[in-house]
């Protein structure tokens, strides 16, 4: 039995690791090995990602602690959050187990049930649901870190990229694919962002649960998957080009939520107006002149494509739909709020933005 096992496990990891839809043709993995020479992304090197992942989450609470807290306190931003809900366990009852949002029919059997007019059922429901809520220190606190941490790999990005071909030349990118060498800080890029993403994916089941929580789940999922696919077959320096181009606005955006829960409504605006316009010339403009073209034109003249390649540029031409999608968005809410004087009710629907922000090697972050 135990061979048996063994056996089927060895041929699933045979089937999954195919090397004719990984590598291109004439490509295996065993050229791919380290050697004195040279070193090449292994798929074991993303293992030590999950620890990192927990220390940064770690690293995370004590920056809001002694970091986040204190700036926020200077900033006179409050720890009230809205007005609780008095208790009462029959509603809680219906809240936690059946229904946030009881129906006509169901508020007049609790109001029979509690002897309370409707008016009042639903007023508790809307505070309960409020209380789900994180207060604006909370907000304030995770932009904060998160605007850390963008500047931070965004500004290593570009100091490490500026001195790397690639970036003045998309077609090094494809110059002696796969056998490209990994260099000492490609190889901490990708570790640090997948280990954030990581990271945020297990913060979702610790913070409080949010309604875009499976939106955001899916996107961190898809997040990694990208960043481990582009790492695994050494499509690794176009991936950094992404990386860095989707950081930048990221910055932008956690700044601008920053300043409106400071209630700095002047800064905010400029900050949000850099946002949308960095946001659309860069998604927009230089994504598809310059990574699509590199991943769909360059890469197939010089390289060719292989089944692999097809489902990368799959995942990037969906990605550059997202974009359009999202830049839309963004023009329609931002329009709707500058005739009304409210770019706060344009950010407060931006924070869904970080829900498909892309931010990964293959896409997006």
């Amino acid at each position: 039995m135990a061979e048996f096992t063994k056996h089927s496990l060895s041929t699933r990891r045979s089937w999954f690791w195919n090397e004719r839809f990984w590598l291109p043709h004439n490509v295996t993995w065993a050229d791919l090995k380290n050697t004195e020479e040279a070193t090449f992304p292994q798929a074991e090197d993303l293992y030590v990602a999950c620890p990192l992942a927990f220390c940064i989450f770690m690293i995370r609470l004590l920056f809001e602690r002694f970091i986040g807290r204190p700036c926020a306190s200077g900033l006179k931003i409050q720890a009230n959050g809205p007005q609780k809900a008095q208790p009462n366990a029959i509603l809680e009852k219906v809240f936690t187990a059946i229904t946030k949002h009881p129906d006509e029919k169901r508020l007049e059997g609790l109001s029979k049930q509690l002897d309370w007019d409707v008016r009042t059922i639903q007023r508790w429901f809307r505070q309960r649901r409020n209380q789900e809520k994180p207060s604006t220190l909370a907000r304030f606190c995770e932009s904060m870190w998160r605007f850390t941490f963008y500047l931070y790999i965004f500004t290593y990005g570009v100091r490490f990229l500026k001195k790397s071909p690639w970036l003045w030349n998309t077609k090094e990118c494809w110059y002696n694919y796969p056998y490209q060498p990994l260099t000492v800080d490609i190889h901490y890029y990708y570790l640090l962002e997948l280990s954030f993403y990581l990271s945020l994916l297990f913060s979702q089941f610790t913070d409080i649960r949010r309604k875009d929580f499976p939106i955001m789940f899916l996107h961190h999922v898809a997040t990694i998957s990208l960043i481990v696919f582009s790492y695994v077959n050494n499509m690794a320096r176009v991936g950094t080009l992404v990386m860095c181009l989707h950081d930048a606005a990221d910055v932008l955006i956690e700044a601008a939520k920053m300043a409106n829960y400071a209630k700095c409504q002047i800064l905010c605006n400029l900050l949000f107006a850099m946002f949308a316009i960095l946001f659309i010339s860069s998604r927009l403009g230089v994504y598809p002149v310059w990574i699509l073209n590199t991943t769909l034109f360059e890469s197939w003249e010089i390289v060719g494509p292989f089944p692999s390649w097809w489902v990368f540029n799959l995942l990037l031409i969906l990605l550059q739909l997202l974009h359009s999608f999202w830049s839309y968005l963004i023009v329609k809410t931002a329009c709707r709020a500058i005739s009304k004087g409210k770019v706060s009710h344009c950010l407060a629907f931006i924070s869904g933005y970080s829900a498909t922000n892309d931010s990964c090697p293959s896409s997006s972050h």
